[in-house]
């Protein structure tokens, strides 16, 4: 797969925490962007955060939260990644959680 120039980013944001059944929503977009050929997916674990309940998410020592926040990176061509949003609304919708999806302008120097 050769992929250069203009692309998008999807960003996903996620508790550690959420599943779909017995499976984490993190894992279930990775697994499901291998399923769909995109060019990749890259899940990073926060430190610390917050979302639209504003309870704090730390992996401070003293407050061990284990529900850090999770961001899921996939960069791929502007139709594909357009064409993938409605597939992780739905896993959003059967997992029951919360998340926030960012879409952002990205240009492709080297893929290989």
């Amino acid at each position: 797969m050769i992929i250069q120039g203009e692309a998008k980013l999807l960003r996903i944001f996620v508790g550690e925490t959420d599943k779909i059944g017995s499976i984490p929503v993190y894992e279930k977009i990775v697994f499901l962007a291998k399923e769909k050929n995109l060019a990749g997916a890259t899940v990073y674990k926060g430190v610390m955060g917050f979302g639209r309940n504003s309870r704090i998410h730390s992996a401070k020592l003293l407050t061990i939260s284990e529900d850090l926040p999770l961001v899921v990176e996939i960069v791929d061509t502007e139709e594909k990644i357009t064409s993938f949003i409605p597939l992780v609304n739905e896993v959003f919708d059967k997992s029951d959680s919360n998340g926030l999806f960012t879409v952002e302008k990205a240009e492709i120097i080297r893929y290989c």
